[in-house]
């Protein structure tokens, strides 16, 4: 067997930092997140004669856009990274690289508006499709409610599709994470039917990442 760490990056979709006025907690996702960083990292699992397993970085846009972050202070995307000149921003060359090197992405988000928090396309956003070509994607949502932010979902299909990294075909989405997951991201209750999406659906990211990884390694990104 041949071990292969995926380089995986984790993209927190939220930026959210006050209590709703219905009571709860500031950002119900970090929960979520807590989870899905859980499994990734758990995570051993053979391909034919790879055994693979996951490098993990998280963009979080609390600390992308707070104070020392790579875009601090930018979550309208005023000065996306493709307009500096070289050199201009070293935290953002840090992360672009990351971004680049990455063999998949994760997409960990809420639902706003009944579509994607600002946060997460401008974190995004920041870095040309470039980056993300002819890599793979996974979605996780996410809400208080019972459809799980499903709508969310929809609408980061097309985000993540022109980016050029192709989200899989499976979702996993958790209502009321605040029900299933304590605080630290543990299932209260691991026999929950809906933990069951996220590893089917790291199953296929994988499968994706592995088979694109030797493409880019043997034959190189297309023109």
């Amino acid at each position: 067997m041949q071990k292969v760490a995926l380089k995986t990056v984790v993209f927190m979709g939220s930026a959210r930092n006050v209590v709703p006025p219905w009571g709860g907690e500031a950002r119900l996702g970090d929960r979520v997140l807590k989870h899905v960083l859980s499994v990734l990292k758990a995570r051993d699992e053979a391909y034919g004669q790879d055994q693979v397993s996951h490098e993990v970085s998280v963009f979080d846009p609390v600390e992308v856009f707070g104070p020392g972050g790579a875009c601090e202070g930018d979550g309208h995307l005023t000065t996306p990274h493709f307009f500096l000149k070289a050199g201009t921003n070293p935290k953002m060359d840090e992360m672009r690289d990351t971004i680049k090197a990455a063999d998949g992405y994760v997409v960990v988000t809420a639902e706003y508006n009944h579509s994607l928090p600002p946060a997460l396309t401008s974190l995004m956003g920041h870095f040309g499709g470039s980056n993300y070509k002819c890599k793979p994607s996974c979605i996780v949502t996410y809400s208080p409610g019972p459809w799980a932010g499903m709508r969310a979902a929809m609408a980061a299909r097309p985000f993540l599709s022109e980016l050029g990294c192709i989200p899989v075909s499976k979702l996993a989405a958790f209502p009321a994470p605040n029900e299933l997951f304590d605080e630290e991201g543990a299932p209260k209750d691991p026999e929950a039917r809906m933990l069951k999406q996220l590893p089917a659906m790291v199953g296929e990211l994988e499968w994706m990442a592995l088979a694109m990884k030797k493409m880019r390694d043997s034959a190189g990104l297309p023109k």
